[in-house]
């Protein structure tokens, strides 16, 4: 499924409540740094120069439609930014996260701006700016062993590693969520788990070192690219969160 307009909804988020999404990626298919096998929006599609909105088009709509809320009376929770892709990738996100904030001041000043992002832009110093100016930064890591994550997230960076991933997501010195989709199936004919026991031991171990103010995992909810995917049921994922709420952190489950 994806999302047609730049300012979309809002919708009922599972995990953060009435959200209004801001799109910045190609509103005609997907552009991402991961091609996850169990993504919404399906799968990556090779365009040679995608047309991403503009940073004064993303703020006029998001002005026009935050506007329209307020005359309606609506109560935004927050203002997510996701959606077709990876949202960071934007050239100029720093900017639009400063004119989101602007705008969210004047017309929402109680909601919250999000960022979901698969993390492969922390290298980027504008990119970690533009995300501390964000109320809740909520970074992925769906496996902690690189054999796991490539077969679940499919980078389009074949050199990506978890180690990388960690060590920018260390930048946040734990002032962020962490957010994990754990899955079972087949892409391809190669094995996906990454419930697993070894692959679990590695992932708490990233916890440990990431420390994250709170922990979101999660089951997938909606169709998926890949057919062959199992959802974990919610009892398999009390007991993954278990040992880290015995440790005191705060994870929140949508099973």
């Amino acid at each position: 499924m994806l999302f047609g307009e730049i300012a979309y909804g809002p919708i009922h988020s599972r995990r953060l409540g009435i959200s209004l999404g801001v799109e910045l990626m190609p509103l005609e298919h997907k552009l991402c740094t991961f091609n996850c096998v169990y993504c919404e929006c399906g799968w990556n599609i090779p365009v040679s120069h995608p047309k991403l909105p503009t940073r004064t088009e993303v703020r006029e709509a998001l002005e026009r439609k935050l506007q329209a809320l307020q005359t309606e009376g609506v109560k935004l929770d927050v203002i997510t930014f996701s959606g077709n892709g990876e949202p960071t990738l934007h050239p100029d996100f720093l900017g639009i996260i400063e004119d989101t904030c602007v705008l969210r001041d004047r017309f929402c000043p109680s909601a919250k701006v999000s960022v979901l992002s698969n993390s492969t832009q922390l290298g980027r110093p504008d990119v970690v700016q533009a995300l501390r100016l964000c109320d809740n930064r909520i970074l992925k890591l769906d496996a902690a062993t690189d054999t796991m994550m490539r077969r679940i997230d499919l980078p389009v960076n074949e050199h990506l590693t978890v180690a990388q991933l960690i060590e920018w997501l260390q930048q946040f010195d734990g002032d962020f969520t962490l957010q994990t989709c754990f899955l079972k199936g087949e892409h391809n004919g190669v094995i996906i788990d990454n419930t697993r026991d070894e692959e679990l031991i590695a992932w708490y171990e990233a916890v440990d070192i990431l420390h994250p103010k709170q922990i979101m995992i999660y089951v997938i909810d909606r169709k998926t690219p890949e057919e062959h995917l199992e959802k974990i049921s919610r009892e398999r994922m009390e007991a993954i969160a278990a040992p880290l709420r015995a440790k005191g952190f705060d994870v929140s489950i949508s099973a």
